[in-house]
């Protein structure tokens, strides 16, 4: 009996352990795809992604690949460029292998053209062994080849051409697509007009062109729509080839235009996407059998001499399911809980947490942008992209799960049109993962420190009252008093109309009877970040109302000035904070030099001045004086006048150790523990 039942769970571990080995083995030896997908195009955020020659720019959310409207300085005639992906993308694994990545791409072209030019030259997507343009390559070399390099086998270069200008002696008219190998000479073209579309009409019009080819079959295929169209059922042009004869196994993907005379236009790209089948993960199979066989005795041998650690696996296997199961349940329980979103959908969003699509990083996680689509043939056009920013909590233990935890329990059920919206979550295999409305214009930081583009002050103004509205109703308005603990200008995001979006909801907290303290929620010192922390919070570890508008007052003193409240500021001899340096300057009667320079003195003196006063009001270090939300919010709409604020800055009473100037807080600063 007992030999039977031994031998029972053997062949019971055998089993699992095969078909976990079969599974994995199966899933190693399928295809993956490598993605990546731009639905508009800014200039700081997508430039380290593309490589530019010649004349080709970001500008208007498009790529522009020859000189656009806001380059008129450069000259419209005779131009070319390219725009390249900035990683080239391997196309086969070794020369013996019969196996050709497939791919589907989807791109959005406007080639514009004012009523009174001719159309012309034409605009590519490309194929290519580099980024670089040939030399006199304008015209009808459409950037991909000159008089002297066209034709040579050497170029490695396949395209897909569509052709505002007809070349006598080998294109049939002036609005065609056409393959191209190695040459402008195009392998096949077909003309556009028998499907009633005008490539460069008067008035400017976006297509959608899908270009799908299959790496075993060998056929490339090619569609046009207008954009917001699906994709026809049969493809405008079909044809067999072996890129392996033409192109070299690592190549760039991208796109040329040119421009001629007088045939001139705009030859703009406005979205882009790629799905590159992924051949490093594919695995022979004789070698994939081998290894099963391998296994399979390497199975037997460890299920004889291993049940008990067998069955101590299939324990704590259980127990594991079990805990995910219970924190599932939690979760799902939670009322007004967003959708729950599978790590295999926001690993592809993110092609697999490319280090290319981190937007930030904190000390609870890496920020991603990703791009979910609906459906896995999304490159067919019946399905939309959607541009996320997905949270990947750093430490997948206990504290992780804390970590997730809080901010999912605080965030899941705040509605506010000023903070960022949180769209899911996902909890699986271990995995701790947040996903949130995308900010196309990023963090305020950034403008502020970073843009070649100075931020104006209706923006500013703007910001600051979004983000008064965002704390005002934390504070208030929200069902349970939530005190975010960690403003600052990185934790404001702008969405696309420069709208202020307070987010990373990390360090947040509710207050429950009086549980608002840093060390009662197990917080190892006190955490903020330089400048935005109230001097209160150093001595008694509390997190309060009041603490948060310390913050926002040292972000709306930013704001005006354009200074970091982190940096000090040179004055004479002396280095002063950000505070201290516009309390002087209101001390003096001279307080409208600390607005930003930058400015050029396009800004409103009496709002810029009600700015600077309530910044000093609210970075008020005795606690008490400090307006609240409901106030701040009144003052910036103008239904309040501007706050009172004594010419010299009061001290800071520090309970236990008598009177301290503020000034002189350095010291303590230096030895309390504090994060960024």
């Amino acid at each position: 009996m007992g030999f039977s039942r031994r031998h029972s769970i053997t062949f019971l571990v055998l089993y699992i352990a095969l078909f976990q080995y079969s599974t994995t083995a199966s899933a190693k030896s399928s295809p993956k795809t490598k993605n990546f997908s731009y639905i508009e195009f800014k200039e700081e955020r997508e430039r380290p992604f593309f490589t530019f020659s010649n004349f080709s720019s970001i500008d208007g959310g498009a790529l522009q690949l020859t000189p656009d409207n806001e380059n008129q300085y450069l000259g419209y005639y005779n131009k070319s460029g390219r725009i390249m992906y900035y990683k080239p993308q391997k196309l086969w694994l070794s020369d013996t292998d019969k196996d050709i990545a497939s791919f589907n791409t989807t791109f959005v072209m406007n080639i514009y053209r004012n009523k009174i030019w001719n159309p012309g030259e034409g605009l590519a997507f490309l194929i290519a062994p580099d980024y670089k343009v040939p030399e006199q390559s304008h015209g009808q070399w459409l950037g991909l080849t000159n008089a002297t390099t066209d034709g040579r086998s050497q170029n490695y270069m396949v395209a897909i051409e569509f052709d505002t200008e007809k070349q006598d002696e080998f294109d049939p008219d002036d609005n065609h697509i056409g393959l191209n190998i190695n040459s402008v000479r195009s392998n096949k073209t077909v003309s556009l007009n028998k499907f009633g579309f005008l490539l460069s009409p008067a008035n400017g019009t976006d297509y959608r062109v899908w270009i799908q080819y299959n790496g075993k079959s060998k056929v490339m295929e090619v569609y046009v729509a207008n954009r917001s169209s699906s994709r026809p059922k049969d493809p405008f042009l079909r044809e067999t080839i072996n890129l392996k004869d033409y192109v070299r196994r690592e190549s760039y993907f991208g796109f040329s235009a040119s421009t001629g005379n007088p045939g001139i236009q705009f030859n703009c790209v406005l979205e882009w996407e790629l799905q590159m089948e992924d051949l490093s993960v594919k695995k022979d199979r004789k070698w994939v059998f081998i290894g099963i066989g391998v296994g399979v005795v390497g199975v037997i041998v460890l299920a004889l001499f291993g049940i008990k650690v067998g069955t101590g696996y299939l324990r704590k296997k259980r127990k594991e399911q079990n805990e995910e199961s219970n924190v599932l349940g939690a979760l799902k329980r939670l009322p007004g809980m967003p959708r729950e979103f599978r790590y295999k959908d926001l690993k592809r969003a993110t092609d697999d947490f490319h280090e290319s699509m981190v937007l930030g990083q904190g000390g609870f996680g890496v920020v991603y942008r990703g791009v979910l689509r609906e459906k896995i043939e999304s490159i067919s056009g019946s399905a939309t992209t959607t541009e996320v920013a997905v949270k990947k909590f750093l430490r997948d233990n206990i504290k992780g799960k804390d970590d997730f935890w809080a901010e999912l329990t605080i965030i899941h059920r705040l509605r506010h049109k000023h903070l960022v919206r949180l769209v899911g979550w996902c909890y699986e295999k271990g995995k701790l993962l947040l996903v949130y409305d995308y900010m196309p214009n990023g963090s305020l930081e950034k403008h502020l420190y970073e843009s070649s583009n100075t931020l104006n002050w209706r923006h500013r103004y703007k910001i600051i009252a979004g983000v008064a509205s965002a704390l005002h109703y934390l504070h208030n308005d929200y069902d349970q008093k939530v005190v975010h603990r960690d403003l600052k200008a990185s934790n404001i995001l702008l969405d696309s109309g420069f709208n202020a979006r307070l987010g990373d909801f990390g360090l947040a907290r509710a207050i429950e009877d009086e549980r608002n303290s840093y060390c009662e929620l197990r917080l190892a010192g006190v955490p903020g970040t330089m400048g935005y922390v109230a001097p209160e919070c150093f001595h008694t570890g509390k997190a309060t109302p009041e603490s948060d508008v310390f913050g926002f007052g040292a972000v709306v003193l930013e704001v005006v000035c354009g200074k970091s409240p982190g940096v000090k500021i040179q004055h004479g001899e002396h280095q002063l904070t950000l505070v201290d340096w516009v309390w002087m300057l209101h001390r003096e009667g001279r307080i409208q030099e600390a607005i930003d320079k930058r400015l050029n003195n396009e800004y409103e003196v009496e709002e810029a001045k009600r700015l600077l006063l309530l910044g000093l009001a609210c970075s008020n270090v005795v606690t008490g004086e400090r307006p609240q939300t409901q106030a701040i919010c009144q003052i910036i709409a103008e239904t309040l006048p501007p706050p009172h604020v004594p010419s010299f800055k009061p001290v800071f009473t520090w309970p236990a150790l008598g009177v301290l100037n503020y000034n002189s807080l350095d010291s303590a600063f230096s030895s309390t523990t504090y994060s960024s």
